[in-house]
């Protein structure tokens, strides 16, 4: 008797766990079949919300006038708008808008996740912390997700979702707000890379002014980092190359103009000597940076400097000859005068790394062109000499 009630019971529950995945498809099903008739137009996005804002018992007929002027063919959608005019409105949505409006159907998914829409938004945001270095490094990472898994997270989004309309008290999901519903990037697009760098899910290669929360011994340098942005704070954290047995360096809440991409187009070696090709056109009052450490086993910084005259130079611009001589003077004014960082001299025809361990050790030089680099540098001027 006992074993033909448990039976009979599991039968009535295999029955009635068929039907709810039968009722979830239809909802599922209804909800896509919606989604399509308002991206083509056939319902427009007044009388959706017009359905949404009457008696919810009244079911969402289409009326004769809507279907009148879909039989005329008067109502344009807008993937009737031709292929040029579509990308313009696109290209004036927000991230978050053109995310969103890739998830109303395939062709807009297609369209909305293209790589040309995405630069702009890459390069607007991120152009300032993110080089080459950071992309060569996206594009040799390797991603365990396959585009099929992201389809079937997905669906598995909607289906969770289209669970708590059921009419099952007992199988609603107790949840604060609904799952966000919206297309999975193509894994190797700037989309998907944009995406990952907005969450704080990558950590990528680049560099920091002033580190260690401005640290007097860091003031007017540069150093290799990899970075990771903070959506919650809208700020970096960053961990540095450890100096020699030292252990690796954190730093937590760093804004956005202590950061910069990497300067050269070469993976970041910040052991590695930087091989100098503008000594022979340097001239006064050029603007330069200068690798320094302060032992062997430590990483390289970059120091901001100026290429000042030679003490048998008057200064005068028509009969200045520094620029023809062998050795280059570097004047760090950020110094008090007659400290023994102020000057350092360099060897224009045979340069390499120059210094000692009580001064420390000069690497290579890099001449700066852009006016907005030496903008970023004064602006983090110190308000007094340093010693």
């Amino acid at each position: 008797m006992l074993l033909l009630l448990i039976s009979c019971l599991s039968s009535f529950i295999l029955f009635y766990i068929k039907s709810l995945v039968t009722l979830a498809n239809m909802w599922l099903s209804k909800e896509v079949l919606r989604g399509g008739c308002i991206a083509r137009g056939v319902i427009p996005l007044e009388a959706e919300s017009e359905t949404k804002s009457t008696n919810p018992m009244k079911k969402p007929l289409l009326s004769s006038e809507h279907s009148l002027v879909v039989e005329n063919e008067q109502c344009m959608s807008l993937l009737d708008l031709p292929d040029l005019a579509l990308e313009c409105i696109l290209e004036r949505l927000p991230p978050r808008g053109l995310s969103s409006m890739g998830g109303v159907c395939r062709s807009l998914r297609e369209t909305c996740t293209s790589d040309h829409l995405w630069e702009k938004h890459m390069k607007r945001k991120w152009g300032g912390v993110i080089g080459h270095a950071a992309l060569q490094q996206w594009q040799s990472q390797s991603y365990p997700v396959v585009e099929a898994s992201k389809e079937k997270a997905c669906l598995m989004s909607r289906f969770l979702y289209g669970a708590r309309a059921l009419p099952f008290p007992w199988l609603k999901l107790k949840l604060n707000n609904p799952p966000c519903i919206q297309n999975c990037p193509p894994t190797r697009s700037i989309m998907s890379w944009y995406l990952a760098l907005e969450a704080g899910k990558l950590w990528f290669p680049g560099q920091v002014y002033n580190r260690e929360h401005g640290h007097v011994g860091f003031l007017l340098s540069c150093y290799d980092a990899e970075l990771s942005y903070d959506p919650l704070t809208n700020t970096f954290r960053a961990r540095y190359p450890p100096h020699g047995k030292r252990p690796v360096a954190f730093e937590n809440s760093i804004p956005w103009e202590r950061v910069r991409a990497h300067p050269m187009n070469t993976s970041p070696e910040p052991h590695h000597l930087h091989i100098s090709n503008c000594l022979n056109n340097l001239r006064p009052g050029d603007h330069i940076e200068i690798q320094w450490r302060r032992h062997k086993d430590f990483p390289y910084g970059w120091w901001y400097g100026v290429v000042g005259h030679l003490e048998s130079c008057d200064g005068d611009e028509n009969f200045c000859g520094c620029h023809k001589n062998d050795t280059i003077v570097l004047e760090f004014n950020q110094y008090s005068p007659g400290s023994r960082w102020r000057l350092a001299y360099m060897n224009r025809r045979s340069h390499g790394e120059e210094g000692n361990e009580a001064d420390g050790f000069y690497g290579g030089i890099r001449k700066i062109c852009s006016n907005d680099e030496i903008s970023a540098w004064k602006q983090l001027w110190p308000a007094q000499f340093l010693e």
